[in-house]
């Protein structure tokens, strides 16, 4: 029998009750990490930089993972 899938869920836990979200998992072992509720922040250059590749692949320029890591590289001096 397959493992089955693992979702992460957020969870929020005024400290003493046990949320419904967890009542409704069932038992087993799990994992339990605080989550920061701020979103990072990105420089307008990063911003700008992942507009234009959404952009980009929105246009179907798209490549292969494999030679995405040969751009990396050669841009990285590797």
């Amino acid at each position: 029998m397959g493992a089955m899938p693992r979702r992460a869920r957020v969870v929020t836990w005024n400290g003493k009750d046990v949320p419904p979200e967890l009542r409704e998992l069932p038992a087993g072992r799990y994992v339990v990490e605080p989550v920061d509720d701020e979103a990072p922040v990105l420089s307008p250059e990063e911003e700008a930089g992942i507009e234009a590749a959404l952009e980009s692949y929105r246009q179907g320029r798209v490549v292969d993972a494999k030679r995405a890591r040969q751009i990396i590289d050669a841009a990285l001096g590797r």
